[in-house]
């Protein structure tokens, strides 16, 4: 193998925040898109806990959690300076990925949590945006005046947060948030990581 391969699914958030970290570092790599509910043999051989990304790079070590990634792709080159992660920055990634993330879940997907009521788990995610508006509206990224790892590494779940019901979200007072959130999706680089790639299967 002379390039790493990158086991990926084009609508889940983490497999994106490891893709925008890939591009911005410009690192070369086989793309092996799949379906989460179809994984193919070789993905579960090198990660066993099933879901993406799983990156096997070129000496056979695998990186399996998306922030590993996003580190390790910003080890070969940052020329963006995405980090230092300052503890601000480590703060909301944390926010984002815990409780954000599963009120997330619960609002997006109620029927898969027994007793799960959205409009509760709506709650808990307006308020972190309520907080993060209030960052915004004094610095453009959590990064500071440029995008860095936290930037990148959240905007995907926001994303998520926002196209579950678009018209509610639009109408919150978050302009900040959504300046913020507009920003990414018209950028060149969000278009390049989510180019539709063929399904990939095992050989045979």
């Amino acid at each position: 193998m002379s390039q790493p391969v990158l086991y990926s699914f084009r609508r889940c958030p983490f497999a994106m925040r490891a893709r925008m970290a890939l591009d911005v570092a410009g690192i070369e790599l086989e793309h092996r898109e799949i379906l989460l509910k179809n994984k193919p043999r070789a993905m579960l051989e090198a990660s066993p806990k099933g879901t993406v990304p799983v990156l096997v790079l070129a000496d056979g070590r695998v990186i399996e959690e998306s922030l590993d990634v996003m580190h390790w792709a910003l080890a070969q080159n940052d020329p963006q300076a995405w980090l230092p992660v300052t503890p601000l920055e480590q703060g909301w990634i944390d926010r984002i990925d815990g409780p954000f993330k599963a009120a997330l879940d619960r609002y997006k997907y109620p029927n898969r949590y027994e007793d799960s009521d959205p409009r509760v788990a709506r709650l808990t995610c307006a308020e972190a945006l309520d907080a993060l508006n209030s960052l915004l509206s004094q610095q453009r990224f959590i990064h500071g005046d440029t995008a860095g790892l936290a930037d990148n590494a959240t905007f995907p779940f926001i994303r998520q947060f926002a196209h579950t019901d678009r018209t509610w979200f639009d109408a919150q007072d978050w302009p900040a948030v959504q300046a913020w959130l507009q920003h990414f999706l018209e950028s060149e680089r969000f278009e390049r990581i989510m180019i539709k790639h063929p399904l990939w299967q095992d050989d045979g």
